[in-house]
């Protein structure tokens, strides 16, 4: 089966616990299809480019996972009737990355929010 990885940005005004419950509804068609999530990564509340439906910000998950073309029609056909997924982008790549993606490498290397660029306080 193909690999894809899917991503989508929740409304701003939901609490984390409805966030995970968003990507497990995700995971679950998933595993309806018989497909294999692979990873599932939440990357928070972030700012937004504009205004998207009145939103400022936005939280941020990706899933990664094997599964079928019709899964993810599914998946996101769902994401377009769902009033909490704002936006959300669904690639296939050849293969699934290992370890965490680049945004969760990019959170870990910055550090605490007091540091400037050099990582002086």
């Amino acid at each position: 089966m193909p690999f894809y990885e899917h991503v989508f940005i929740a409304r701003q005004d939901l609490s984390q616990a409805q966030v995970d419950a968003l990507a497990e509804g995700v995971a679950g068609i998933v595993t309806e299809y018989k497909g294999q999530v692979h990873k599932t990564e939440t990357w928070g509340l972030k700012q937004l480019a504009y205004k998207i439906a009145k939103n400022r910000k936005g939280h941020y998950v990706m899933v990664s996972a094997e599964v079928s073309g019709e899964a993810i029609a599914e998946i996101e056909r769902q994401a377009s009737i769902n009033e909490d997924i704002i936006r959300w982008l669904t690639i296939k790549v050849d293969e699934l990355e290992k370890g965490p993606s680049v945004m969760m490498r990019k959170q870990e290397r910055r550090g605490g929010r007091g540091r400037d660029r050099d990582g002086e306080e």
